[in-house]
């Protein structure tokens, strides 16, 4: 990239905004309209040299005559390039006009004069909609004008002095253009303080690093023939533009001759416009359809590759993306129908079997990046030599968000026990414009070399940059052709060094296991419970029996009445009379809430009874027992849903002194002692070893939940790479004192005068 003339492009396209846009427009749109209008110019100078050979050609008989698709083949063969424009203006021919409505009408009918694919970049971009505008405010000449002035070259060929022949202006290449696009977001972003900045571009020199690592490592397995490179997340097209370049260098370097086809996805319309155009205008893409299964498709799609696949269906020998990570996908989620549950996601490009269950790999509803990983898995072919190789980046998150038996962890199990996991490469902070945080590249194939199987390779390369001059947003340091090279290198060589850890597949893995506690109850009688309950009794006018209603008042429990108890002779106790005027207060009641009474009237003649033996019970299984041993000998015939006011007031608590509560065979496990436990899958006696050795010599009642025992995956770079900091000799830290010592030295005393 020549550095003079990207400053000057820089500048340039940059001072458009204050020249024309400015007091006129929201600084927010500027970049809507900026950026179109380079990929129009850029389109409009590839099409100057063969534009009257174009319109003569429309004129005649031949063309008329000709079935559309024949039309565009030839109008095609014309132009050289994929595209073609059959309006009879330029945009320098536009520039001439004065008059603001036939401008703006010219203009109109430049744009209809595109082809069909140029179309959908100009609708991306809603380009007509800020002609309009531009025409309104009387702004459309100013800006023709700008984009077409002699002293710029907006194309991808040279402007050469028609004189001498020398080269007078240097071409806009698709690299120089790919960075100037992201430094132009960046710049207004910053300026304008607009949010989006760089989200949607990853620097060239990360972009063939992603690439170099996809090929480099399977170059000598390349047969002639074909390769299809796929981007879930295109962005601008860089990534897939780089990688077809650095594919067919290597290529060349070994006399090989392949074909690339490329495919990709963007979310956002703008951005896959431009993608789209700088695929047109640098020949990355001659042909943007595909046939599959007899269905016409497109290469490159704009939607949501989460929700919307471009690419039903479709494999691809090569995978490399920067998906977006950190974002919410709330509106892919609402797409799906907002299942209750992830497994019941539709889509089968996020599940996987295994050990024979249906496995969810839907992450967290803020986070898509794993959703991205998981499609391109889908997309591997299994009918060829090389299969397919993914090559993503990823932030930290990727490596051990989610817990186990959650979609993250599910996704990073499935890979790595199907042995796909080649190696991640831990790369230095500060690589993007946009953020600072470290990013990690996953490599994942399903042909891995003969040495590499069952082992995952991590590679540190946060030490392998080269610091920038300046600092280009948050970027500070780049990856050079030396550090890209240095990086294969641990990747091809796979050794162990202090850079490069081998481990076994397993080596990541874990059980999760819920380490239980059994509950200890006990039950404690109080003659206060049983006066709660009939007190309960009473305001629900249950009719207690006399056999009932006598033990109740023999344990000195007040039986309430609804009116005041009559003065009785001195002949009658206070028993016999509070019994016979309780028993005619029952009112008139049907058989079934008779019955009904007589249940909870008997259970309580039962608590009663064994109030009497005692008021507290250590184990709950014998406290249950005991109560229907003594309710089947009154006959009484229940179930617990039916009797349960009986024990509504009576004190079931925690006790440590209790016997474990046992329910339908099973210690039921108490709650509030629960805790989970990870061992790993290589901890020699599995789960059983380590509870025994780890767990039950402080808890000896403790067990294992076995149906809540899941496996899980993490990888961390921080274990096997972390080097503490070496703490300082006691010895020089007294020496270090003594020498501050010896220079301040009078010092105090010379500042106070003294």
């Amino acid at each position: 990239m020549n550095q003079s003339q990207y400053n000057q492009l820089f500048s340039f396209l940059f001072n458009i905004a204050n020249d024309v846009l400015v007091q006129s427009f929201n600084k927010g749109d500027y970049k809507k309209i900026i950026l179109p209008f380079i990929v129009l110019r850029r389109l409009d100078l590839l099409l100057e040299e063969s534009k009257q050979q174009v319109i003569n050609f429309c004129q005649t008989e031949e063309f008329a005559m000709m079935p559309e698709e024949s039309k565009e083949q030839q109008l095609c063969f014309i132009t050289k390039y994929p595209f073609y424009n059959v309006s009879p203006f330029t945009m320098k021919m536009l520039k001439a006009e004065t008059d603001q409505t036939r401008l703006r009408q010219n203009f109109e009918a430049y744009l209809d004069g595109f082809s069909l694919h140029v179309q959908d970049i100009i609708a991306k971009f809603d380009l007509r909609h800020y002609v309009q505008l531009l025409s309104n405010l009387g702004c459309l000449g100013m800006m023709i004008e700008k984009m077409t002035a002699d002293d710029i070259n907006l194309g991808i060929k040279p402007v050469v002095d028609e004189n001498t022949k020398e080269i007078k202006l240097p071409p806009l290449d698709n690299h120089t253009m790919g960075t100037l696009f992201e430094d132009l977001l960046r710049k207004f972003n910053e300026d304008y303080s607009v949010t989006e900045a760089g989200e949607h571009y990853t620097p060239r020199d990360y972009v063939k690093l992603l690439a170099d690592l996809a090929f480099i490592p399977v170059a000598d397995r390349m047969r002639n023939g074909g390769y299809e490179i796929y981007d879930g997340a295109c962005g601008t097209g860089g990534i897939l533009s780089v990688a077809q370049d650095r594919l067919e260098d290597i290529a060349r370097e070994r006399g090989m001759r392949l074909k690339t086809y490329l495919f990709g996805q963007e979310l956002q319309p703008e951005t896959f416009a431009t993608c789209k155009a700088d695929l047109m205008l640098s020949g990355h893409s001659q042909d943007f359809t595909y046939r599959q299964g007899g269905v016409m498709r497109y290469r490159f799609v704009n939607g949501s590759t989460i929700s919307d696949d471009g690419h039903p269906g479709k494999n691809f020998d090569f995978c490399i993306s920067n998906p977006p990570f950190g974002t919410p996908w709330k509106k892919d989620f609402e797409v799906w129908g907002s299942p209750k549950k992830k497994e019941d996601v539709p889509d089968t490009r996020f599940s996987g079997i295994m050990d024979g269950k249906q496995m969810t790999f839907v992450p967290n509803i803020g986070d898509p990046q794993m959703l991205f990983l998981a499609n391109n898995v889908s997309r591997m072919k299994e009918d060829t030599e090389l299969g397919t190789r993914i090559v993503e980046i990823h932030n930290g998150s990727s490596l051990f968000t989610g817990n186990a038996g959650g979609g993250e962890s599910n996704l990073r199990r499935y890979i790595i026990e199907n042995d796909m996991l080649e190696a991640i490469v831990a790369m230095p902070e500060n690589m993007f414009y946009n953020t600072g945080i470290g990013t990690f590249v996953w490599i994942v194939t399903n042909r891995k070399e003969e040495r590499r199987r069952g082992k995952v390779q991590l590679i540190d390369a946060t030490s392998i940059k080269t610091p920038l001059r300046k600092n280009l947003g948050n970027k500070n340091c780049e990856a050079s052709d030396n550090d890209r090279a240095a990086i294969v290198k641990l990747l091809t060589d796979f050794v162990e060094n202090d850079k490069s850890k081998i481990f076994d597949n397993r080596e990541f893995g874990f059980w999760q296991i819920t380490v239980e506690r059994p509950l200890r109850q006990s039950i404690s009688l109080s003659i206060d419970a049983l006066q709660k309950t009939v007190n309960s009794f009473v305001r629900k006018d249950v009719s207690l029996s006399d056999e009932c209603i006598v033990q109740l008042m023999q344990l000195d429990i007040d039986i309430p009445l609804q009116e005041a108890i009559p003065e009785v002779s001195e002949d009658e106790s206070i028993f016999d009379s509070k019994f016979a005027r309780f028993r005619k207060m029952k009112l008139a009641k049907t058989t079934g809430q008779i019955m009904a009474d007589m249940v909870l009237s008997c259970a309580l003649t039962v608590l009663c009874d064994m109030l009497g033996e005692k008021t507290e019970w250590l184990d709950v299984q014998e406290f249950e027992e005991r109560f229907n041993s003594d309710a089947r000998v009154k006959q009484l015939k229940f179930t617990w849903s039916k009797i349960e006011d009986v024990f509504l007031y009576i004190s079931k608590k925690v006790n440590p002194d209790a016997e474990p509560v046992v329910k339908d065979g099973k210690l039921v496990p108490d709650p509030a002692l629960r805790d989970t436990e990870q061992v790993p899958l290589l901890y020699k006696g599995g789960i059983e070893e380590f509870m025994r050795n780890e767990v039950l010599p402080y808890a000896p009642d403790a067990f294992v939940n076995d149906d809540a025992t899941v496996i899980g995956y993490e990888l961390s770079f921080t274990k096997y790479f972390y080097k503490p900091i070496e703490l300082r000799a006691l010895k020089d830290i007294r020496e270090e004192i003594r020498e501050i010592e010896s220079r301040t030295d009078g010092l105090l005393n010379e500042i106070l005068g003294e």
